[in-house]
């Protein structure tokens, strides 16, 4: 049983349409030129990065896009901008929200449960949850595994994103933390309590060793649309924010009480104030243990040109923390949509020799994917062409190019 990160490909329809309220990168872009062929490179080069550290690795598809099936159940025709970019997101390269995750150590049956995200908050995202579905069952078709379908949508879920594991060992039991938000505020909170509740209870966790906290509602307010843009956790170590949750206290002595080594380090509000954090998303970071037993934060570029947070890395680094490198990658397209690195991958416990190996990655089928990206994969998309034909054409060629390359042709 290892812990391997299975990062989103960015697809070729890779746009700037500004659809997600609270995300103040996405907003702040909306309207500007994307570069879907540099943005899926800029992932890829990631994967490599973390395969060169020596963590297990593995990727998932980019969803069919434009989805007509959803223009069609809404009629759309030449009218309604924001509905027609919809159909057009990429939105599911952000594969922290594709599900929540469950290791097999955690659930009553002694199999790894996946419960995928409906996403409901966002219309442009609402209609992710059917393919990813496929995609996941497909993956994990192994009797190890279970994939459920998503919960109602009365409950908005968003997967692995508000959702973090602490324990001694990935492969041992762990605590649990669902992280919900509130309604009120002036961005939506997106994720819902019942939502985490739900997951809990079908995943068969352990209710002494599962913890349910409220986001804060500044946080929120301020941008972070998910938790895992205060917050990230990684085997004993919990890496927050001080203004991250509503009763932070509460949770801190929660997950002391559940896991006495865990080890909770709160990055102070006058160390890097909570905006700081938002615009550099030093939280984030994928958080994770390298071979040699060390652990890392793998952080955008932006956080080493923020002076507050690269302060807070060197200080972090030198002193006698759990967090001993930061290894910092280029995700600026990516960046611009408001997905950092912890964004773009999902968590997953799992013996390798379980998954379906086409979504395993390694340097030779990173050169497939490359050739492909770099020879279909558009250069440049202005958010007027959404609508255009000839665009939806060679968008659709260019995932069918791909899928064809990694003899995944079942999901065209």
């Amino acid at each position: 049983m290892i812990e391997i990160n299975f990062d989103g490909l960015v697809g070729p329809s890779h746009n700037y349409a500004g659809l997600s309220l609270g995300n103040l990168a996405a907003t702040r872009h909306a309207g500007e030129v994307s570069h879907p062929r540099a943005a899926a490179l800029q992932g890829l080069a990631k994967m490599r990065h973390n395969l060169a550290l020596g963590l297990a690795q593995g990727v998932f598809m980019p969803l069919d896009r434009p989805n007509t099936g959803f223009a069609d159940a809404l009629a759309l025709g030449d009218g309604e901008p924001g509905l027609l970019a919809a159909t057009w997101s990429a939105s599911s390269m952000w594969t922290a929200n594709a599900a929540t995750v469950s290791p097999a150590a955690d659930c009553a049956d002694g199999r790894c449960h996946l419960s995928v995200a409906n996403l409901v908050s966002m219309p442009h995202r609402s209609h992710e949850w059917p393919g990813t579905l496929a995609q996941l069952r497909l993956a994990f078709a192994d009797p190890a595994f279970a994939v459920h379908g998503p919960v109602p949508p009365c409950f908005g879920d968003e997967g692995a994103a508000n959702h973090m594991r602490l324990t001694g060992a990935h492969a041992a039991p762990g605590v649990e933390i669902f992280v919900y938000g509130r309604p009120g505020g002036p961005f939506p909170a997106r994720q819902h309590e019942q939502a985490g509740r739900a997951i809990a209870r079908r995943h068969g966790l352990d209710p002494a060793q599962t913890i349910f906290a409220e986001q804060a509602p500044e946080a929120i307010a301020a941008g972070a649309f998910h938790n895992d843009v205060v917050a990230v956790a990684n085997e004993t170590v919990l890496l927050c924010h001080e203004r991250a949750f509503a009763e932070p206290e509460h949770v801190y002595a929660a997950l002391r009480e559940r896991l006495p080594e865990a080890q909770i380090v709160v990055v102070p509000e006058s160390d890097v104030p909570l905006a700081d954090a938002i615009a550099g998303y030093l939280f984030n970071a994928q958080l994770v243990t390298l071979p040699e037993g060390d652990m890392a934060l793998v952080v955008p570029a932006e956080c080493v040109a923020t002076a507050s947070i690269a302060g807070w890395l060197d200080r972090a680094v030198s002193g006698n923390g759990p967090i001993r490198r930061v290894f910092p990658v280029d995700v600026k397209e990516s960046m611009a949509n408001g997905g950092g690195p912890a964004c773009l991958r999902l968590r997953v416990v799992a013996d390798p020799a379980t998954i379906d190996p086409r979504f395993l990655l390694d340097d030779r089928k990173a050169d497939r994917i490359e050739a492909v990206v770099a020879e279909r994969w558009p250069e440049a998309i202005a958010p007027q062409e959404l609508g255009s034909a000839a665009l939806a054409r060679d968008v659709v060629a260019a995932r069918r190019a791909l899928l064809d390359v990694l003899d995944l042709g079942q999901l065209a």
